[in-house]
C-alpha cells in the first residue's frame, strides 16, 4: 500500500468519524426530550468508565477519556440551546432533507429509516416536525405516505414544491469513462433511463439515493457511481461527474410538513381528507360545493383505505379564515361520512 492510498483511507475514516459525531449529537438532542435536566453526573461517570475499559494498545485510556469529556461537553452545550428537530425518511442528503432546509434552515434534520418512523416520532413528541413526499410529477403519488396520512392526527403546517435535479456522483479522482455501474433508488434510475442508456451505464437498485452516495464513500466499489443530490456530494465527499441528468426537464416533488400543533399563521392553501358513502354522485356533490364557492382545487387523489373503501385527498387555494371557505367546509362535513381539515398553510415553491 502506497502513502497516497494510506492517506486516502485516513481521509475516509476521518469523514466517517465526523458523520458519526454528527449522528451522536442528533441523538443527544433527541435525548433532551426525555430529560428533566441536562446534567446527569451518573450517566457521565458510567460513560467515561466504559470508554476507559475500551482502550487499545494504540489508543490509551487517558486519551480516550479526554476525547469523551469534550464530546459530553459539546452534547450538553447543544442541549442548552433551543434547537427544534425535523424528521425525514432516508439518509442525510436525501431530497426530503433538501426540502426541509428550504422550508426552514434553522431546524435540525434527523433521518429515519421508514416513513412510519417520521409519523410516530412527531406524534410522540420526539421530533418537532416531520417532512414527507406526497407526489412527484413523474412517479405519481407516494402511496405509503398517503396511506399513513389517512389515519394520522398530525397537522399539515407547510408544504414545499422542490425541483428534483439528479447528479451522477463518484469518488474524487474518478475518470468518468471508467464508470460502469450506477447505484440509486429505482425511481431515480427510472428518471435517468435515457442518460444511463446513452452512456452505457448499468443501473443497480439501492434503497435510497443518499444511501447510495453514502455506500459509495464507505465501500468504494470499483468502476461505480451513484445518482443523488448535490447535497449528497457535499456530505459524502464525492465529485459531481454530471448535473441535471434526469430525462425530463420538469421533475417536481411536493412535500408536506407535519406537526402535532396546528399552524398558527394564516395560510393560503388547505388540505382536507374525507370519505363518502357508497352512493352515486356523492363525490360530485363534494366537488360541486367548492365549485359553487369558486374555490380553486389544486389536487384530488383517491387512496384505498380499507377493502371496498377509499379516502380522498383534496387541496385547494384559500384560507380557512375566509368566510366562503368556512361555508364550503361546513357543507362538505354534512355530506361526507368522514372529514378532516389537515391544515391551512403556506406552500414554498423552489425555483
Amino acid at each position: 500500500m502506497s502513502l497516497k492510498e494510506i492517506r486516502k483511507n485516513i481521509d475516509l475514516l476521518d469523514s466517517k468519524i465526523l458523520k458519526l459525531l454528527n449522528g451522536r449529537m442528533e441523538l443527544a438532542l433527541m435525548a433532551k426530550k426525555f430529560k428533566s435536566k441536562i446534567e446527569d453526573r451518573g450517566r457521565e461517570k458510567e460513560l467515561l468508565s466504559r470508554t476507559r475499559g475500551n482502550s487499545t494498545a494504540l489508543v490509551d485510556a487517558e486519551f480516550i477519556e479526554k476525547i469523551y469529556v469534550e464530546i459530553i461537553k459539546q452534547s450538553k452545550k447543544l442541549q442548552q440551546k433551543d434547537y427544534r428537530l425535523i424528521a425525514f425518511q432516508g439518509e442525510h442528503g436525501a431530497y426530503s432533507e433538501v426540502a426541509s432546509r428550504e422550508w426552514n434552515s434553522d431546524l435540525i434534520p434527523v433521518p429515519c429509516s421508514e416513513f412510519a418512523g417520521v409519523f410516530e416520532g412527531v406524534t410522540s413528541g420526539l421530533y418537532d416536525y416531520g417532512i414527507v413526499p406526497v407526489e412527484n410529477t413523474l412517479g405519481g403519488v407516494v402511496g405509503q405516505v398517503n396511506e399513513l396520512l389517512i389515519n394520522t392526527d398530525l397537522n399539515v403546517v407547510g408544504a414545499v414544491e422542490l425541483p428534483i435535479h439528479l447528479c451522477l456522483l463518484a469518488p474524487p479522482g474518478t475518470d468518468h469513462r471508467e464508470i460502469r455501474a450506477v447505484y440509486s433508488h429505482p425511481q431515480a434510475l427510472a428518471q435517468c433511463r435515457q442518460f444511463l442508456a446513452r452512456n452505457r451505464l448499468h443501473p443497480v437498485q439501492y434503497y435510497d439515493t443518499a444511501g447510495a452516495a453514502k455506500m459509495l464513500t464507505e465501500k468504494t466499489p470499483k468502476a461505480s457511481g451513484a445518482i443523488a443530490s448535490k447535497l449528497s456530494a457535499q456530505l459524502y465527499d464525492l465529485e459531481i461527474m454530471k448535473e441535471d441528468i434526469e430525462d425530463l426537464d420538469r421533475n417536481m416533488t411536493r412535500f408536506l410538513v407535519l406537526s402535532k400543533e396546528e399552524n398558527r399563521e394564516e395560510g393560503n392553501k388547505c388540505s382536507v381528507i374525507f370519505s363518502t358513502e357508497h352512493k352515486a354522485g356523492t363525490l360530485f356533490s363534494v366537488l360541486e360545493v367548492f365549485a359553487r364557492e369558486d374555490i380553486n382545487l389544486t389536487r384530488i387523489e383517491s387512496i384505498p383505505n380499507e377493502p371496498g373503501n377509499y379516502a380522498f385527498f383534496l387541496d385547494f387555494m384559500g384560507s380557512n379564515r375566509d368566510e366562503k371557505v368556512k361555508k364550503a367546509l361546513g357543507e362538505v362535513k354534512e355530506i361526507t361520512s368522514h372529514f378532516k381539515l389537515m391544515g391551512c398553510y403556506k406552500e414554498r415553491k423552489v425555483v
